[in-house]
């Protein structure tokens, strides 16, 4: 919940430099952007319109998927709030064809019939608000016929990927979870 920060640029560099096309989008834009207090963030993403910021995130998989230097297919990827902003992304966006969410919250039960990406759910096994929902919503993508893989990291907290943050970050965790988001990225948008 921190924004367009250091810590999601990099990760924006290190999908393009896997070689795919990548526009990581601030979605607290419309409140003036990510500031540079990173503590801010926080609570200006309660402040954002959520119709609003799922309607900016099909914006963006429609520019992407029309970018000449694509291949038309969009993945999203998401941590903390921008997973399940992913997630909801997966729920609202036909045109998604990969949806990946490191510690997301779930959508709602009655939205995951909506989902045609292909998921791929990465939790921290310490985050207990978090997967409090993982069976259920494994139970509706199960209903759904929704293509899935969830993996539970034991023992990493919510925020492991996040590598500017000494206190949650698990490097073990953090590169296990990344070979898989690369590895089904390219298998899914290949």
């Amino acid at each position: 919940n921190r924004g367009l920060n250091p810590h999601i640029r990099d990760v924006a560099r290190r999908v393009a430099l896997e070689g795919f096309v990548t526009l990581a989008p601030d979605f607290l834009s419309p409140l003036g952007g990510t500031p540079a207090d990173e503590d801010k963030a926080r609570d200006m993403f309660a402040k954002l319109d959520p119709a609003q910021t799922i309607a900016d995130g099909i914006a963006t998989v429609a520019y992407l998927k029309a970018d000449k230097d694509g291949n038309g297919k969009v993945g999203a990827i998401g941590f903390c709030w921008g997973g399940g902003t992913a997630n909801m992304l997966a729920v609202n966006a036909p045109d998604l064809s990969a949806s990946v969410a490191y510690y997301g919250m779930q959508p709602k039960a009655a939205d995951v019939s909506k989902i045609k990406a292909a998921l791929l759910l990465h939790y921290a096994g310490l985050d207990e608000r978090t997967n409090a929902g993982i069976d259920a919503f494994k139970k509706e993508l199960d209903a759904a016929h929704v293509e899935y893989t969830v993996y539970v990291y034991e023992g990493a907290n919510h925020a492991f990927n996040n590598d500017t943050s000494a206190a949650r970050y698990d490097k073990k965790a953090a590169d296990l979870a990344w070979g898989r988001t690369i590895a089904f990225l390219k298998q899914k948008l290949a």
